[in-house]
Parts: C-alpha cells; structure tokens; sequence
C-alpha cells in the first residue's frame, strides 16, 4: 500500500525541480511521480535518494488506465532510481 500527495497537498505547488527534489527527500518520500519529461536533463539524478518514475502525460484519464503499470514502477523504484512509463 501506497500513500500518495500531491504538490499542491504539501504546499510545494511553487518548487521547481532541485528545490522541490530536496523537499521530497528531506520529507522521507521514496519515490517522486512526475510529467516532467526534462527532469533528467536539468537535474543531476545519480546524487539524488529518491526514485523518480516519468510519465510521458498529464492526461489524467490515461494516467488512470496505467495504475498498474504506475505502481509496479514505483516497486521497482527500491533496486531502479529512475524509471520512464510509456502511456498510450
């Protein structure tokens, strides 16, 4: 079981990218779930403690038809730190 917030949830709605990567560590969170499909580009990940899984939409109905594929990503996030899902 899973226990999922949002940004806006934890008053994180205005960090960006390394701020909001650090606030997520520092608050105990294991993985992060994001639409930013730059993230690896703009940040250095290999520093970083927390599993970070992309999704290739914001669709919020797509995104609903992958919470397998979503949840067995955040599971593989304990041995993988970044992982991509491909939602059609």
């Amino acid at each position: 079981m899973h226990s999922v917030e949002t940004t806006h949830e934890r008053g994180w709605a205005t960090l960006r990218n390394g701020d909001l990567l650090r606030a997520a560590e520092n608050a105990g969170f294991e993985v992060m779930i994001t639409t930013d499909q730059n993230l690896q580009y703009q940040q250095n990940l290999a520093e970083r403690h927390i599993g970070i899984v992309v999704l290739n939409t914001t669709n919020s109905p797509r995104i609903r038809t992958a919470t397998e594929a979503i949840a067995n990503a955040v599971a593989r996030c304990a041995t993988e730190r970044f992982i991509e899902i491909s939602i059609p």
